[in-house]
């Protein structure tokens, strides 16, 4: 069971990310505040529902939360800031967002680059503890799977519509056949065997 809240007299933004160990695309972050009576006994770490919930899901907790927003960090400002900091990136600019300002942010995992005058706390696994940062988690992985789907079909030799960026063995085969796009992230090892040949001047 997920807990709703930390503080219950606080107004709490749950804040995750979706992307962050993959080879392409941006990375995604998501900050929703929802009500404290909110309950819907499906909501979970969106790693644990199916595609068909987790999109069914997004439509209840855009309905329901108090607000909610979702962040972009560009695989060119990965390259410059490395993904760590674009993750807590994408939730600053998910949280510049909302609609109403938060008095306390739940951030998943165990790090982050604290938001000017809002008190955080980090949690591992957050998204499978309290409902916000699920909800979080939600919005962040659908948003971005819309994003790699478009870009599957620019780019379809990638196989992004199934692996939505991560590095799988056939996505690796692409790139060391292809080459790198302008949505690889250039600092990431893309081949994940230095003895393949990478051609970088991708030809669009």
């Amino acid at each position: 069971m997920l807990l709703p809240y930390l503080h219950k007299d606080l107004i709490e933004a749950g804040c995750d990310e979706a992307g962050r160990g993959c080879l392409a695309g941006a990375v995604y972050a998501a900050a929703v505040i929802l009500p404290k009576d909110f309950k819907n006994e499906l909501l979970n770490d969106s790693k644990q529902l199916t595609e068909k919930q987790r999109y069914a899901l997004r439509d209840v907790i855009q309905k329901e939360a108090l607000a909610w927003a979702v962040g972009v960090v560009s695989p060119q400002e990965i390259d410059k800031i490395n993904i760590l900091h674009a993750s807590f990136l994408a939730m600053h600019r998910a949280i510049d967002q909302l609609t109403i300002r938060p008095q306390h942010l739940l951030i998943d995992g165990n790090r982050f680059d604290r938001y000017s005058g809002i008190p955080h706390t980090t949690v591992v696994k957050g998204d499978g503890k309290y409902l916000s940062i699920a909800a979080a988690s939600i919005l962040a992985k659908t948003y971005r799977d819309d994003y790699m789907n478009k870009l599957h079909e620019e780019f379809p030799h990638y196989d992004w519509k199934q692996n939505k960026g991560y590095p799988t063995r056939k996505h690796r085969i692409a790139i060391a056949e292809y080459g790198a796009t302008p949505y690889h992230r250039m600092s990431f090892n893309l081949t994940g065997n230095t003895q393949l040949s990478l051609d970088l001047n991708f030809d669009l």
